[in-house]
């Protein structure tokens, strides 16, 4: 049965609001400052200081800016740490326009490959549809950054700098994604016709020549060899010569991307604690390394985060960031803003409730640097941000031990602090989500 809403309703609604007179107070405070900042609460502030019993050294935080590569940022920050302090540097960052580069480039053959895998099915498929919504973006997971990482390896910014379309991404996603969706009508009519498989990849090929094309004419040509030159704290010159981004990354990160892998805390019913899960057309890398999770409780996601905090290597870490979250003073607190009292309604929901319906779920990744330890317990987390140092304490926010629990659902961990029943749950064949579960989300 359908009910229309009816007039007298209505006038029943104004009249008893018009009577209250604290919602006429509140009315007035909210018009004119808005929702959030009439909602403030200042003891969400007071209860996050940022100070913090262990505090690995950072360095001065990245700026993204109008780009949606906090992913990136994140992932190479994390290796700016190591480098900084192995090879005693005051200021360095890694190539984001490098990465971004080979990220849209193997995206492309991404979106292409799965085009041709779905061509069989109907437009209004959901998955065809979900393929074109978004052929290729900014975002990206802590599996596809590695493949990028282990293919192309990383050089330094200098190298490589910042361009005005990898700082401000929009015109080149706007028309990357029209030559993908152009392309791929193309790709399914070649299947729908019967074209042999050789004179199909003949075609991809000069596809993605034409991608290859745009993105250097966007961005720049990505460098094969290189020359590094860096002084350290003490003012010792440093010349390396030669370098390849592969050789770069052995010799200055170091790090062996096998050795770590992502925890989540994902809540929900059809999603058991202490296995591992796979999505459906998730990936940048065709060949690439697996997007691949153990799922675990959340006592235990922290304690795996504060192990690696304490060993002195920074967290990798993707959440919900605009959730109870001050941006310019850079505070995420379930107590930063009161709404429910504002407006005398319950917004409240469970994690699990909020994946389920769609109200949250990854949309940034950021890094962890430390975390205040009250009797053994996580009270409140240092967090690096990509936004500049223009916002939070410098660039650096707080997230209170009660945001983590709601709005984090992802780490990457060293694999040896795992114990060793979580190993072996990781050594297990994950299961597959549907490409548009919310654990698919690109931060």
């Amino acid at each position: 049965m359908t009910e229309a809403i009816q007039p007298e309703l209505t006038q029943k609604f104004r009249k008893t609001y018009q009577t209250n007179d604290k919602q006429q107070a509140l009315q007035r405070g909210v018009v004119k400052n808005g929702i959030l900042a009439s909602s403030e609460n200042i003891q969400g502030h007071v209860n996050n200081q940022p100070v913090f019993s262990i505090d690995v050294a950072a360095g001065p935080v990245a700026n993204q800016k109008q780009s949606g590569r906090c992913w990136m940022f994140a992932a190479l920050n994390t290796f700016r740490h190591k480098i900084l302090q192995q090879f005693q540097l005051k200021d360095f960052e890694l190539s984001q326009n490098y990465t971004f580069f080979w990220d849209k480039y193997e995206k492309s053959n991404w979106f292409y490959e799965n085009v041709l895998a779905t061509a069989g099915e109907a437009l209004t498929s959901r998955k065809v549809a979900f393929l074109l919504q978004t052929p290729q973006q900014d975002g990206g997971q802590w599996d596809m950054i590695v493949s990028i990482f282990q293919k192309y390896g990383v050089v330094p910014k200098a190298v490589f700098p910042e361009s005005k379309n990898s700082s401000n991404s929009r015109e080149l996603n706007d028309l990357l994604n029209k030559k993908l969706r152009r392309d791929a009508i193309e790709l399914r009519k070649a299947v729908r016709d019967g074209a042999e498989p050789a004179a199909i990849e003949k075609r991809k090929q000069a596809m993605l020549e034409e991608v290859y094309r745009f993105l250097a004419t966007s961005l720049g040509t990505p460098p094969e060899t290189f020359d590094f030159e860096y002084r350290d704290e003490e003012k010792n010159f440093h010349r390396e010569e030669e370098l390849t981004p592969l050789t770069f990354f052995k010799k200055f990160v170091g790090v062996d991307l096998d050795d770590y892998i992502s925890v989540i805390n994902a809540p929900t019913q059809d999603k058991p604690f202490n296995k591992t899960y796979t999505v459906e057309l998730l990936g940048n890398v065709v060949g690439g390394k697996q997007v691949k999770y153990l799922n675990v409780a959340m006592e235990t996601f922290k304690r795996l985060a504060v192990k690696q905090l304490e060993d002195g290597e920074t967290v990798w870490f993707g959440c919900d960031v605009g959730q109870s979250s001050n941006r310019q003073d850079g505070v995420m607190s379930l107590d930063i803003y009161d709404v429910n009292d504002t407006f005398n309604v319950d917004f409240s929901m469970t994690k699990a409730e909020r994946l389920d319906y769609g109200e949250s779920m990854m949309t940034h990744a950021m890094v962890l640097t430390g975390v205040d330890l009250v009797d053994g317990h996580p009270a409140k987390w240092k967090v690096e941000n990509s936004w500049g140092d223009k916002v939070g304490d410098k660039g650096f926010f707080v997230a209170s031990d009660a945001w983590m629990d709601e709005y984090t659902y992802q780490i990457v961990i060293r694999k040896d602090l795992l114990p060793e029943e979580l190993q072996k749950a990781w050594a297990t064949e994950p299961k597959i989500l549907l490409p548009w579960d919310p654990m698919g989300a690109l931060a």
